[in-house]
């Protein structure tokens, strides 16, 4: 079986149990290969959701490398709601069982996501993220960066910085601090500073063109069921309040080019964006041991990999990551084959498996 028939069957199994439209590619050795199947149209702007996490790393080491700031310096130079934060003493505790904090959070923690805030559910803390309003689900912000993270500076940290690993939240207060340390809009720094060299002509945190933007869909037992409709909704254009703890809108095109800089080294068509040393350090391990606790985003994260900064590292070498609106990207440094996999239907326990899958779509 050729590349295009194995790639055009996965996306048509995809549409036929209820994934509505997808975009797949694969570049390999043998060429490029970008197909279509249902609803999507190859020039689809995607939410692309947490796939933002690797975009929000890359610009960081960015700034690390012009010398604006260090992994090592304190996020309360930026972030001084983050100064003196309590931490829970235990992870049952409730939200008045705290402790001092032991050491400043630091730029590195929020990168590697071992500063202390993220999805801990099933938690007095969770609880408390719910009641404040600054819990992660498949829906976007709806309120300003300032006010958010006053909300959730609010809470105490749900371990000690470097101690444990919690999904999300780093990332988020990743995109606030680089809007203060520059002092403009953070969208408007990626697109200066990461979209326009990288060619990245439809990323944004809304869509430029919204007739490009499809539906959303949930898989419900009767099928899928639509949760925002084409060219309406959050992406669809300003917001009106600063989303720098946002997420983004991509095009398969546009991460491409994204996915190779960091496939050819932080080469971008021959041009340095990144040092080596930068792409080798956001694609390794960056948990310590100890922080690997049974609490990071399911007992069993651990089983297959790590995370390095804003992408999980596979065991093999493989890296890449997923979003929670049923896309997924990855890069494999050893063979330089990149996949790419956009639906709009979210992710679930009947969607998680065969979004991930298209991985290997070309064989293990």
């Amino acid at each position: 079986m050729s590349a295009e028939q194995a790639v055009q069957a996965y996306l048509e199994k995809l549409v036929a149990d209820g994934i509505v439209g997808a975009i797949g590619l694969v570049e390999d050795a043998d060429g490029l290969v970008v197909l279509t199947a249902g609803e999507l149209r190859s020039d689809a702007i995607v939410r692309i959701q947490s796939m933002t996490k690797t975009i929000t790393a890359a610009a960081v080491m960015r700034l690390v490398e012009a010398g604006r700031l260090a992994l090592d310096d304190p996020v309360a130079t930026w972030l001084p709601e983050l100064a003196e934060p309590r931490v829970l003493r235990t992870p049952e505790s409730g939200l008045d069982d705290t402790v001092e904090l032991a050491r400043p959070i630091t730029v590195r923690d929020l990168l590697s996501l071992t500063g202390g805030h993220g999805i801990a559910e099933g938690t007095p803390y969770h609880e408390g993220q719910v009641a404040a309003g600054v819990d992660a689900g498949p829906e976007p912000v709806d309120r300003g960066a300032d006010e958010w993270l006053a909300a959730l500076a609010g809470l105490p940290l749900f371990h000690q910085p470097g101690e444990g690993w919690l999904y999300h939240h780093g990332s988020m207060l990743l995109g606030i601090l680089v809007g203060r340390l520059t002092g403009r809009p953070y969208g408007d720094h990626l697109a200066d500073d990461v979209f326009a060299p990288l060619g990245m002509v439809d990323t944004g945190f809304w869509a430029h063109d919204p007739a490009r933007l499809p539906a959303t869909y949930r898989l419900e037992e009767e099928g899928p069921v639509e949760t925002e409709p084409a060219g309406a909704g959050h992406y669809a254009g300003d917001p009106g309040f600063d989303v720098a703890h946002g997420e983004l809108v991509s095009t398969a095109s546009d991460y491409l080019r994204f996915a190779r800089m960091l496939r050819d080294g932080g080469l971008s068509d021959g041009v340095r964006f990144l040092s080596e040393e930068s792409v080798a350090a956001m694609t390794r391990d960056q948990v310590p041991d100890v922080a690997k606790t049974p609490h990071s985003f399911g007992a069993d994260v651990w089983k297959d990999g790590s995370w390095g900064y804003g992408v999980f590292v596979e065991e093999s070498g493989r890296y890449g990551w997923s979003g929670g609106q049923g896309t997924d990207y990855a890069v494999d440094p050893a063979s330089g084959h990149i996949t790419i996999l956009l639906t709009q239907v979210e992710m679930g326990p009947q969607t998680w498996g065969a979004i991930a899958g298209f991985r290997d779509v070309l064989g293990a």
